[in-house]
């Protein structure tokens, strides 16, 4: 992307091709994969300047090839877990999650060629997120993993009061190396100078996080037990195993699926007795002899005082029904907000209990101890981002590890192991009275998404150029 307009078309020749999809591949998995080294997110950056050169091809065949074979073989090897879950079908999964890098080679390819490369660089951040926002968020297998803003430091996706969210971090990453070296060396039009302005206010707000807030509501103490599809009579032992090593805690946490009913007696009968709360996953029957994947809050007097239902059960697992509404428990701390295991992984999700007001979210989780460590590992990246981005404590209990409680600037406070079988995870969180704020790219990324969906529709029915590139 560094040659002026004028200069003829140079595109990359096998060699180098493959060169940079190594680089692409490889600095992947380098951010990923070095969840425990300081600073190898960074790495993020050199894949998505691989991505761009990629897209330097001969032929839009070609380039959507390349775009393709980096993200397969970038989601591929992290999301191995797939294949112990669905067999030799993860490999198509595998495959629609590469598709949109394809894509997004494809189309940036198309765009170089018709418009030059410099006024198709300011479309590149535009259709990265956009196709990252809609495979992540709007259709059937939505999935958010393995996105820029999670390779990256949870505190840059909400430092200090200026919260900016994930998909603005993808946006600024491709923006970055979309502009350079080139851009630097010319006047900008005035429609890039409109680009330049948020661009380089995101790149600013991520270098230099502000002072977080400090005067909390009210503090809470919870405590959460790891245990995998236990027998409902141990759980009044487990419990009280917990209290005994934690006679302060309010709350306990027991993961999604612990039950596969609604609470039992023995349950209500302890937090009488103890005058506690207790959150459990169980089934909520519905109709037809379905279910709702439920987030159960028993009270101090052994009644059910709340509950929320999974809103997006996960593809191709028996996991019920979607919840029919979102609402906040309002507890005697504060405003409390539930997710459900992958609820936490979708903003459509979150911002919804953010504007609701929510100013702590409860997750209990279903990681099976099967699916292996790094899967476990991939999702603890999401907690810290989402408390990150909304200002609020976010406390997570998986039934076999990972757990994590995070405070509002998206700090670990505390972590149990996996496996971590009766392993317990207690953390006192505060909780603030104005609540969570939603990060400003909830705007910036719909708007790049149909501003994408605009531009596939022109290159697919608008009239050809001479000089279109060929198939």
């Amino acid at each position: 992307m560094s040659a002026p307009d004028n200069q003829p078309h140079q595109p990359l020749t096998w060699t180098k091709s493959f060169l940079w999809l190594a680089v692409a591949v490889g600095c992947f998995h380098a951010a990923y994969t070095s969840i425990h080294v300081p600073g190898a997110g960074f790495m993020i950056i050199g894949y998505a300047f691989a991505l761009v050169q990629l897209t330097n091809q001969p032929t839009v065949r070609r380039a959507f090839y390349f775009g393709l074979a980096a993200g397969f073989f970038s989601y591929g090897p992290q999301l191995w877990f797939f294949y112990k879950i669905f067999s030799m079908a993860a490999v198509v999964l595998w495959l629609i999650l590469a598709f949109w890098v394809g894509l997004f080679s494809a189309i940036i390819h198309v765009a170089t060629r018709r418009w030059g490369r410099a006024r198709a660089a300011w479309l590149i951040p535009i259709v990265w997120t956009g196709l990252e926002y809609f495979r992540s968020e709007l259709y059937y297998l939505k999935f958010s993993w393995l996105n820029i803003g999670y390779a990256l430091p949870p505190y840059m996706s909400g430092p200090g009061t200026c919260r900016i969210g994930m998909y603005a971090l993808g946006f600024a990453v491709m923006a970055l190396v979309a502009t350079f070296p080139f851009k630097f060396t010319r006047k900008f039009t005035v429609i890039e100078w409109f680009l330049v302005f948020p661009i380089a206010f995101i790149i600013a707000a991520t270098m230099f996080p502000g002072e977080f807030r400090s005067h909390a509501s009210s503090r809470v103490n919870i405590v959460g037990i790891q245990m995998e599809f236990p027998p409902a009579g141990i759980l009044p032992k487990a419990l009280d195993a917990a209290l005994a090593k934690n006679t302060s805690a309010q709350i306990f946490v027991l993961s999604e699926y612990t039950l596969n009913t609604p609470p039992p007696d023995a349950l209500k009968d302890w937090c009488r007795e103890h005058s506690k709360f207790v959150v459990v996953g169980g089934e909520a029957p519905a109709t037809n002899g379905n279910y709702y994947d439920t987030a159960f809050v028993i009270g101090t007097n052994g009644d059910i005082v709340f509950s929320q239902g999974k809103c997006v059960p996960i593809q191709f697992f028996h996991d019920g029904l979607p919840a029919p509404k979102q609402s906040l428990w309002n507890s005697p701390w504060g405003k409390i907000g539930f997710c459900v295991c992958y609820d936490l992984s979708y903003t459509r999700v979150t911002d919804e209990l953010v504007r609701q007001g929510a100013q702590l979210l409860i997750v209990p989780t279903m990681d099976v101890e099967y699916w292996g460590r790094h899967q476990h590992e991939l999702h603890t990246r999401v907690a810290p981002v989402r408390a990150a981005e909304y200002g609020i404590p976010i406390f997570r209990l998986a039934s076999s590890g990972i757990s994590q409680a995070v405070a509002a600037d998206g700090s670990v406070v505390a972590q149990a192991p996996m496996p971590g079988t009766d392993a317990t995870l207690a953390a006192e969180l505060r909780l603030f009275p104005s609540g969570g704020m939603r990060p400003l790219d909830r705007y910036l990324a719909p708007i790049c998404t149909f501003v994408t969906g605009l531009l596939i529709a022109f290159m697919l029915f608008g009239s050809p150029k001479p000089g279109d590139p060929e198939p």
